[in-house]
């Protein structure tokens, strides 16, 4: 089941941290002209996707959402309900999650940017490998888990371009890399400019 798809044109205010730049290349007048496919892939037992989509929504973000089908009994039975009932519980397997494939392998090649969520409580191995089959197809790729797993995952996030630890920060990425808008810092009022804080990369900009 499909969650949510949020398409609309982009807001012309930008919030969060006020800069300053010369000229402004995450214009709306450039990302309106495209809209960004995102797939989101793991976990299936909390809101973590309705969290996504909301978000966008409420950002306006020219982004339309697409997933793995997100029933879990519709995703292990699909294969038998339509082929047939198997004798064998590997075949049964089989068949459905090369019918799921399908959909899985499409649209995840035809994403723009792939979200894969780890949980807690179940291993997710399928999300490991449409975390690497997206890395091996160059797509960028969003972890998201709680942060008592980063362990586990380690060369799993090390391929990654962003690990998140809270749905909303995934919004947050995708208002940055699609619109230039950033949220208030994270730290508060303890955030402070990396060159104020660890000096000017280039001492002659």
């Amino acid at each position: 089941m499909m969650h949510a798809t949020a398409k609309s044109l982009i807001g012309a205010a930008r919030t969060g941290v006020a800069r300053t730049s010369r000229l402004n290349f995450s214009s709306t007048t450039v990302a309106a002209e495209k809209v960004w496919k995102v797939y989101l892939s793991g976990e299936i037992h909390s809101d973590w996707r309705e969290v996504i989509a909301d978000g966008v929504a409420k950002k306006q973000l020219p982004v339309a959402l697409t997933s793995p089908n997100t029933s879990h009994e519709d995703s292990d039975d699909c294969g038998a309900i339509i082929l047939g009932m198997q004798e064998e519980r590997p075949n049964w397997d089989k068949i459905g999650a090369n019918m799921n494939a399908v959909r899985t392998k499409t649209l995840l090649s035809e994403a723009d940017v792939v979200v894969v969520r780890f949980g807690e409580k179940y291993r997710q191995w399928n999300a490991a490998f449409d975390a690497g089959y997206a890395s091996a197809l160059g797509k960028p790729v969003i972890t998201l888990h709680p942060p008592a797993i980063s362990h586990m995952l380690k060369e799993v996030n090390a391929s990654a371009n962003v690990v998140c630890e809270e749905p909303e920060q995934v919004v947050d990425t995708l208002a940055y890399v699609i619109n230039g808008d950033l949220p208030t810092p994270r730290d508060g009022d303890a955030w402070v400019p990396i060159a104020d804080r660890l000096g000017k990369g280039n001492p002659n900009p």
